[in-house]
């Protein structure tokens, strides 16, 4: 079996800071949240991987490497313009052969790992290929991942057979949703999908949409299994859910200390304090990380933050927030709830007549108290 994972997308949603930077590659815990998803492919025992990249793709390159820091060969796959997800199975063809293979979104974060989704599905398709079972269900060619949400009209819906062992139609944001079941971005199928997205045509926004490659394979006799998701799900293309995903993911990291506390400085619960890292009379309130040679003196950071490599913490206080590599906070007494970019600097001014001094870059959110 093979992966393939989509890290073309813009990230406008993101914007400002996709301006710069690719959208997979804004950290989650001080890891970039492709990583997550190499890491659970690598897990469940994949280890040839295709990365679709775009206009960010030398960025993707460049963190990401051959994958062996992974245990993975990853074989890089340039998509020339966002045409949708079928649109990355139908250029993936060459790599993918005739392989069963997972497909996942690069911006998407589970709770729960590729390994179990990967067995049963190949655990269904051995059972039905044994003839005693002949009368048995079909061997299914697709298997897609359902989560519960409570505005099903916002996503993908899939209507299921009566018995419920199998997808009989999938609707894309319907008014009158058929069930409360959303595609989630994990994908399973086998070579029958090249079929299927060599068939189909655009959508009315001019993509490929994996949700009609599924349909056919449903009108062309092909059965699709589903699971259920267990645990959450987000989608990080937002500033709030890349957010409470790192609350969620700092919530089960275990504490450890590699950079240096003085005696004067206060960690309490499940703080991670990195390698090179230094804390001075300082308050640290965990669940929390401060990521390699960062420096916090006089400060407080609060509870599912995330400080990066070679940031600066001066005076300044911190809850609930992401702070990217090279970026500094300086003499601010409360920043909440927030996403500071990389070398971004936020800092107290004392210059006369007092006010408030912004350089925003485009598609910047500043709320002030």
């Amino acid at each position: 079996m093979k992966g393939l994972i989509l890290s073309g997308g813009a990230g406008t949603r993101l914007r400002p800071i996709t301006h710069t930077s690719a959208k997979q590659l804004v950290p989650v815990a001080n890891k970039p949240i492709l990583f997550y998803g190499i890491e659970d492919m690598a897990a469940a025992g994949i280890t040839e991987i295709g990365i679709i990249i775009g206009d960010t793709g030398d960025e993707i390159r460049a963190a990401v490497g051959d994958g062996s820091a992974f245990g993975v060969n990853v074989t890089y796959l340039p998509q020339e313009a966002p045409l949708g997800l079928a649109h990355c199975v139908l250029i993936a063809h060459d790599f993918l052969g005739d392989d069963d293979f997972v497909m996942y979104l690069g911006d998407n974060m589970l709770e729960q790992g590729l390994s179990d989704f990967v067995t049963s599905f190949e655990s269904d398709r051995a059972a039905a290929r044994i003839p005693a079972d002949a009368d048995g269900p079909a061997v299914p060619a697709a298997q897609i991942l359902l989560a519960k949400v409570d505005d099903p009209s916002a996503f993908g819906v899939a209507e299921l057979a009566p018995g419920g062992d199998s997808v009989v139609r999938l609707v894309e944001k319907p008014a009158d949703p058929p069930s409360n079941l959303a595609l989630v971005g994990v994908y399973l199928f086998d070579a029958t999908i090249h079929e299927a997205v060599a068939s189909i045509a655009p959508s009315d926004r001019g993509e490929l949409e994996i949700t009609d490659a599924i349909q056919w394979l449903i009108e062309h006799g092909h059965r699709v299994r589903h699971e259920v998701l267990e645990g959450w799900w987000i989608d990080t293309g937002k500033k709030d859910p890349l957010l409470e995903c790192n609350r969620l993911v700092l919530d089960v990291l275990e504490a450890r200390v590699d950079g240096s506390v003085d005696d004067e400085s206060r960690l309490e619960g499940k703080v991670i304090i990195e390698a090179g890292a230094v804390i001075e009379r300082s308050v640290i309130r965990g669940p929390a990380i401060v990521g390699v040679d960062a420096v916090v003196r006089d400060s407080y950071i609060g509870p599912f933050s995330s400080v990066a490599a070679r940031c600066e913490v001066i005076d300044s206080e911190l809850d609930h927030s992401v702070m990217l590599a090279d970026s500094r906070i300086v003499g601010i007494p409360r920043i909440v709830d927030s996403l500071i970019g990389r070398s971004a600097e936020v800092q107290q001014s004392n210059a006369r007549p007092r006010a408030t001094r912004l350089m925003l870059g485009d598609h910047s959110r500043v709320e002030i108290s």
